[in-house]
C-alpha cells in the first residue's frame, strides 16, 4: 500500500480540524449552556416581563433592624443549579415603611434577583441618609446576611432601587458607587444634588401627575444631568401620582420596563433589549427618553 504523502496527510488533518472546528462553533453547547454565563432563566416574552411573577420560585426570610440599616427583608430564588444571582436593594421614601416597595421583593426575586427591601432607621431621614443605607445594606447581606440568601449572591453584581426620597437616595447611590451595575429610581425626590457624574446604567421613571415629586422639578432634570455614557432612560407613565410607585399591582409599564433594565444591565442579558429599544409605548406612556443599549 503506498504511503500517504507528508503534504496529503497535512491536508487530510487540517479538513478533519476544520470540520471539528465548525461543529464546535454551529452545535449548541451540552445541557443547553448560554454563552452569557450571568443569563438566567428562559428567553423572556412581553407577557412574562409583565406578569406578576416570573419564572422563579423563591423564598423570604426577615432580617433585624442594625447594621447600618432598619431591618427588612431578603427575598431569593430557590434555584441553586444556575449559579449565583445579582443583587437588589430598595428602598421606601419619606415616611414609607417598608411595605410601600415590598411588592418589589417578589416581583424581583421570581425573575432571578436576589432582593432585599429595607425598612429605614428613621422614616422622616432624607436621601443621603436612605442612601448610606442601601450600600449598608448590600453590603451586610453579601457578607454577614443569612446562608441561605447569601450563597446565592454575586456580591460583583449590586443594583439599586427606591421610591421617592428612595429614588433620590437611589440616585445618589449610583453617582457614589461608580462599580454597581444598575439604578432604577421610582419618582424620585432629591434637592441640592447633581447627577452629571453618573456612570452607572441609570432608569428613571417619573409620574406625569405626580405633584410631590413633579418632573418637571425632580425626574426630567435628574435624567438630563446624567451623561448618556452612563447608558440612561427616563420613563414618565401617563395619568400617574406620585404613588405609582408604591403599589401592589404596580403599572405594567413600570415594572416591565424596571426588570428589563435589570436583566440587561446587571445580567448583562441582552435578550431583554427588545423592551428597551425601540423604546416602549402605549397609551400608559406619556414620555419616553433613552440612549439605547450600547
Amino acid at each position: 500500500m503506498e504511503t500517504p504523502r507528508p503534504r496529503a496527510r497535512l491536508g487530510a488533518l487540517m479538513a478533519a480540524a476544520g470540520v471539528m472546528l465548525a461543529s464546535l462553533v454551529l452545535s449548541p453547547s451540552p445541557g443547553g449552556a448560554q454563552s452569557n454565563p450571568l443569563q438566567r432563566g428562559p428567553a423572556p416574552t412581553q407577557a412574562s416581563v409583565e406578569a406578576a411573577r416570573g419564572p422563579f420560585a423563591f423564598s423570604s426570610v426577615t432580617v433585624p433592624r442594625g447594621n447600618g440599616f432598619g431591618g427588612g427583608t431578603i427575598y431569593y430564588p430557590n434555584d441553586t443549579s444556575q449559579g449565583t444571582f445579582g443583587v437588589v436593594a430598595v428602598s421606601p421614601g419619606f415616611t414609607e415603611g417598608q411595605n410601600a416597595i415590598s411588592w418589589t421583593g417578589p416581583r424581583l426575586a421570581s425573575q432571578g434577583f436576589v432582593v432585599i427591601t429595607i425598612a429605614t432607621l428613621n422614616v422622616f431621614e432624607g436621601p443621603s441618609a436612605r442612601a448610606d443605607e442601601l450600600t449598608s445594606a448590600l453590603e451586610w447581606a453579601s457578607t454577614a446576611g443569612p446562608a441561605a440568601a447569601r450563597q446565592r449572591m454575586d456580591p460583583s453584581r449590586f443594583a439599586v432601587m427606591g421610591h421617592s426620597m428612595g429614588g433620590g437616595a437611589t440616585l445618589e447611590t449610583v453617582r457614589d458607587n461608580p462599580d454597581y451595575q444598575a439604578g432604577v429610581a421610582l419618582q424620585p425626590w432629591d434637592l441640592g444634588q447633581n447627577f452629571g457624574s453618573v456612570q452607572v446604567p441609570t432608569l428613571i421613571v417619573g409620574a406625569q401627575n405626580d405633584v410631590i415629586a413633579t418632573v418637571g422639578a425632580h425626574a426630567r432634570p435628574f435624567y438630563n444631568q446624567i451623561p448618556a455614557t452612563a447608558e440612561k432612560a427616563y420613563l414618565e407613565l401617563a395619568g400617574a401620582g406620585h404613588f405609582v410607585g408604591t403599589s401592589p399591582g404596580t403599572n405594567v409599564h413600570q415594572a416591565r420596563t424596571a426588570i428589563s433594565w435589570l436583566k440587561r444591565y446587571v445580567d448583562n442579558d441582552t435578550r431583554y433589549e427588545q423592551f428597551l429599544c425601540p423604546p416602549p409605548s402605549g397609551t400608559g406612556i406619556s414620555q419616553y427618553q433613552h440612549t439605547c443599549p450600547g
